[in-house]
């Protein structure tokens, strides 16, 4: 199974995203990696990350779009591993622009897994959604296709030995366009939307995302798909702790939009195992979901199991994000 030394070269597409704002300091002290290669198509975000880090040569930026097969393959020459982070991922935006969310999220994770086949890498992770599991929404709809792209790239992979697994998980708590800075944006005013007194969500955070995908590199035999175990939160709870004596207001549920959302669905169930901090939905092909070498130690879910935010067993508390929210104050929305 392929893991990450001191001395790899790691390829983030997408990397001055949220994730990759995590991923990279994190990445560089736990592992010193010989070089970091930051592939995204913002030249500006690029630019301001790039002053982060002077003076450390072991950060590259290469403009280039998973779209563009050619630049793609130049961009992989001696890369070990990689994270796949770049998406279309903003549910409305995918809705009204359908063709260039299908290019980016499905032509461009078929391309990536050619380039990364032929050019040799070790392993590639793949970031995911709760939006993937019983889509509702062409953004979901994209993310399932990617996942099931990535699986399979383990079998159209022949006998190369490049591995590919996923990795899924909820909110992103204080990433851009997320809802802890958005209520936070709007608190002053009195008011904040709720689009339904009853919605929950997933609650992650940066660092707990890079644990998964560190945990998925040691891990993967390939094919995998991880769930990190994390708390739900009603968004009524969210609301009332970041701007207590605002009014919330029910404005109704957006297009696209799930009263809860879910990270494992019922037919998920037959192939997947739990470990004491994740989940494992191993796939159904090539009877890879009896395969001892990817079980490990799980234990199987019961058949018709369903990991959603409104049936979990771990739930986050007024304290405990009041306390995630002063820890962050400075990076919520930022990053």
């Amino acid at each position: 199974m392929p893991t990450i030394t001191g001395g790899s070269t790691i390829l983030i597409t997408g990397g001055t995203g949220s994730f990759g704002h995590k991923f990279i300091p994190m990445t560089l002290e736990k592992y010193n990696p010989k070089k970091i290669i930051v592939f995204s198509r913002d030249e500006m975000k690029q630019w301001e990350m790039a002053k982060l880090y002077q003076g450390d040569d072991r950060l590259r930026f290469f403009i280039g779009d998973v779209r563009d097969r050619e630049r793609m393959y130049r961009a992989l020459d001696g890369v070990d591993y990689v994270v796949h982070a770049a998406a279309t991922k903003i549910v409305p935006t995918a809705e009204y622009n359908p063709f260039e969310c299908i290019k980016t999220n499905i032509n461009g994770a078929m391309n990536l897994i050619d380039a990364c086949i032929d050019k040799g890498v070790k392993g590639v992770v793949a970031l995911s959604t709760d939006k993937a599991s019983s889509p509702i929404n062409l953004y979901g709809a994209t993310k399932l296709a990617s996942d099931k792209v990535f699986v399979a790239g383990n079998s159209y992979a022949g006998g190369h030995e490049t591995k590919f697994s996923v990795v899924r998980y909820g909110n992103v708590m204080g990433s851009r366009g997320s809802v802890i800075p958005f209520f936070m944006s709007i608190r002053d005013k009195g008011v904040l939307p709720i689009t339904d007194p009853r919605m929950t969500r997933f609650m992650i955070s940066l660092e707990q995302g890079v644990d998964l995908v560190w945990h998925a590199f040691e891990d993967m035999v390939g094919g995998e798909i991880y769930v990190k175990k994390i708390p739900s939160m009603k968004m009524t709870d969210l609301a009332r702790v970041i701007a207590p004596e605002a009014k919330q207001e029910v404005v109704g549920i957006r297009p696209g939009e799930k009263l809860h959302e879910q990270m494992i669905g019922a037919e998920d169930s037959y192939f997947t195992y739990e470990y004491p901090e994740h989940f494992k939905i191993l796939p159904s092909i090539n009877n890879w979901g009896a395969s001892v070498e990817r079980i490990k130690d799980g234990k199987k879910v019961p058949e018709g199991f369903v990991y959603s935010s409104d049936n979990n067993t771990e739930w986050m508390t007024d304290e405990e994000l009041k306390a995630w929210i002063d820890r962050h104050n400075n990076e919520i929305g930022k990053i």
